[in-house]
């Protein structure tokens, strides 16, 4: 009997549907059509782009068992998307894509110089019984170069990750630090050079880890009694990716632990790559000699994106998803939603999803709906003047007596306390913070945080200061 695409499909179904919950099968599997049968080749028919991730991301090792059983071990699977027309015109349109899963970044054996060494060497991630090392480098494949758009709020970093990934360790940019707020993209980019470098030299072992797993990692280190064994896995690595690295502040030992590896991997032409939501001179209790290193290189900032970047970001969201969607709604949700790029994909994210499952048609109304409730969501923010304001105030204060130069004990304590709650409330940098309070620089504010937390913890009548405030602040 002579295969068909229904015979082979139908047969494929047949085996899904014995390994999968039914209601996942009646959601992912049911509207899907086969199409066309040639050599090897099976073509199915699914209803959007999303549809087509979905099944490659969650069920691409089954579909691929499926087909082998079926057509062999050559058998390929293609998919053709029918997508409908969202400006009224009732013809739909299709696209044909090739299931292309990008595996995930392979594990990378390294040989471990044992001369002096345990031959236990233990791998923080692993605990390997042979001496060959597989160390995964733990990087999201997802996060790639080719889907971080660049714009003028991210081009410097963005431009200094590729001159990275280009010439590992052979660039000025070592470290390379990229600090900015949240859900500016400093993790995606940080991937984004791991994988490149992956792409270009696969030779070479690329390891990314949060600050806080590795500080975890250290104090197991430490309680196992095998400190050196840790310090020695990380001199291992060639292109060294930590993220979020104020979270060392006030760990002196893993501070110190870093600080030996840093300058190996430097001394030796290896990559250091960080991420952090401070720049260097506003890291509290990291020791001077690990910040005066975080400066050798360059520490690139990821700003907020501008308009014409947000279009591109949604534009390009879209057509990742296969959706066509109006400029006016586009433009409506770049305009509303401006803090950072993780909010926008939220939103055009949570826009596609009402219009597909509830099959509504995407409007302005639907988007204002949608765009309301991630805006709600956003705390409001409260500027350094408001806040000077405020502290003015329950002083019984006038605005110039708190900027003065004065050196009266309440007016110094009320001086401190908006410092230290412009520090806690805003974005801003310290030296922006003292040069709108009473033109003091950087070092000025970051005594008079540290002078506000001492107080709080000796001295009461300081304390329901710093609480009044606080829900002043936050009403």
């Amino acid at each position: 009997m002579n295969k068909t695409a229904q015979s082979v499909w139908e047969n494929c179904l047949s085996f899904i549907k014995d390994n999968i919950q039914d209601q996942a099968y009646k959601t992912w599997f049911e509207p899907i059509k086969s199409v066309e049968l040639t050599d090897n080749a099976l073509y199915i028919q699914v209803p959007s782009k999303f549809f087509y991730e979905w099944l490659e991301e969650h069920y691409v090792k089954l579909l691929k068992v499926a087909l082998t059983k079926e057509l062999g071990k050559n058998a390929k699977l293609l998919y053709k998307i029918k997508m409908e027309n969202t400006y009224g015109n009732k013809q739909p349109f299709t696209e044909q894509l090739p299931s292309a899963n990008r595996g995930p970044v392979k594990a990378q054996e390294v040989d471990a110089p044992f001369k002096n060494l345990s031959p236990e060497l233990k791998n923080p991630f692993v605990i390997p019984g042979i001496r060959n090392l597989k160390i995964e480098s733990q990087l999201n494949a997802n996060y790639s170069f080719d889907n971080f758009l660049e714009g003028d709020s991210n081009r410097l970093a963005r431009s200094a990750g590729m001159a990275v990934a280009n010439k590992p360790g052979g660039t000025s940019f070592n470290p390379l630090l990229i600090f900015g707020g949240v859900g500016l993209g400093k993790t995606h980019l940080a991937h984004a050079i791991g994988v490149e470098i992956k792409d270009k030299f696969p030779e070479k072992t690329v390891l990314y880890i949060s600050a806080e797993i590795f500080t975890q990692q250290y104090i197991d280190s430490v309680k196992k009694n095998n400190r050196n064994d840790f310090i020695h896995f990380y001199q291992l690595i060639d292109v060294l990716i930590i993220d979020d690295v104020q979270f060392l502040s006030g760990k002196s030992g893993t501070q110190d632990v870093f600080f030996h590896i840093f300058n190996y991997l430097h001394q030796n032409g290896k990559q250091v790559i960080l991420t952090s939501d401070k720049a260097p001179v506003d890291m509290q209790d990291i020791e001077q000699r690990l910040l005066s290193r975080f400066k050798w290189g360059l520490s690139a900032e990821l700003h907020q994106p501008d308009y014409e970047t947000r279009i591109s970001i949604l534009k390009n969201i879209l057509y990742r998803d296969g959706v066509e969607m109006p400029d006016e709604i586009i433009e409506y949700v770049a305009r509303n939603i401006k803090s950072n790029v993780r909010e926008l994909e939220g939103a055009i994210i949570s826009l596609i999803a009402q219009s597909s499952f509830n099959k509504k048609e995407v409007t302005i109304e639907l988007a204002k709906s949608v765009v309301e409730k991630f805006v709600k969501n956003v705390k409001r923010e409260i500027s350094i003047d408001y806040i000077q304001k405020i502290v003015s105030d329950y002083f019984q204060l006038d605005l110039e007596t708190l900027q003065s130069k004065t050196r009266k004990r309440h007016v110094v304590q009320a001086r401190q306390l908006a410092m230290f709650f412009a520090k806690k409330f805003t974005k801003a940098s310290l030296a922006n913070i003292g040069s709108q309070i009473g033109d003091r620089d950087h070092a000025t504010v970051l005594h008079a945080c540290k002078t506000v937390d001492n107080l709080v913890a000796t001295d009461k009548q300081f304390k329901k200061y710093v609480e009044d405030i606080n829900s002043k602040l936050t009403l």
